[in-house]
């Protein structure tokens, strides 16, 4: 199965944000990716729970909520609430990180944890089969438009045998620097979900764009099957 692309609305124009969200869904993307930052775990502030609720009534597509924010615990049935049908909380700040995880899964949503780039693989031990999936940072999070962290794609390919070899049901997505340049290395990764933000909402006809990576997409995995 292809890798779904994950649009994050980040990079979107939010003047026009309902008008572009149809415009990666008619394109084929298969959710959309919302980045909550709060100011303390990065250094940047973007969107909340009313927004996410607004972007819910725009689009029939998943929102995948990537919770950048101190005390997730707080705050992760808001987002369901909102509409998120998977909420990710990252391993260095969760404080109560299963407690977190079930609160997601009882709550009906799908319950992630992220890694950034220089947590290392070992701290989902615990965690990785309470998980339905992991969210591997490809670059330092808090802003878009950087440039893809090689190494984590070494990560993810050893996320991926892991996995495996553990019979897992748990999915692996990608976030950062990921652009039509790079599309068919991520991909050949074996990673689930590719979240890419300003490689399309940076282009002329994002619609098009986001034809070509989901063909990219589809490619990638006829010639792996």
């Amino acid at each position: 199965m292809a890798a779904a692309l994950a649009p994050s609305v980040l990079s979107a124009d939010f003047a026009r944000l309902g008008e572009q969200i149809g415009d990666v869904a008619a394109g084929g993307a298969g959710l959309i990716h919302v980045d909550v930052m709060d100011g303390h775990f990065v250094n940047n502030i973007t969107l909340g729970p009313a927004v996410t609720a607004a972007i819910r009534k725009v689009t029939d597509l998943p929102l995948d909520c990537h919770l950048m924010i101190e005390n997730p615990e707080r705050f992760v049935e808001a987002f369901i609430d909102a509409g998120a049908e998977m909420v990710s909380v990252h391993v260095e700040v969760a404080r109560h990180l299963h407690g977190t995880v079930q609160t997601i899964r009882k709550r009906g949503a799908k319950a992630g944890v992220v890694l950034n780039p220089a947590t290392p693989i070992s701290a989902l031990q615990d965690i990785l089969p309470d998980v339905d999936f992991v969210l591997l940072m490809s670059v330092n999070p808090g802003f878009g438009g950087q440039t893809l962290i090689r190494p984590v794609l070494d990560k993810a390919r050893q996320l991926r045998a892991m996995v495996e070899r553990d019979g897992l049901e748990c999915r692996i997505e990608i976030d950062g620097g990921v652009t039509e340049d790079n599309l068919v290395e991520v991909a050949s990764t074996g990673v689930d979900m590719i979240v890419s933000g300003s490689a399309i909402f940076g282009t002329a006809d994002i619609r098009a764009t986001t034809e070509r990576m989901v063909r990219v997409l589809a490619g990638v995995a006829e010639g792996r099957a």
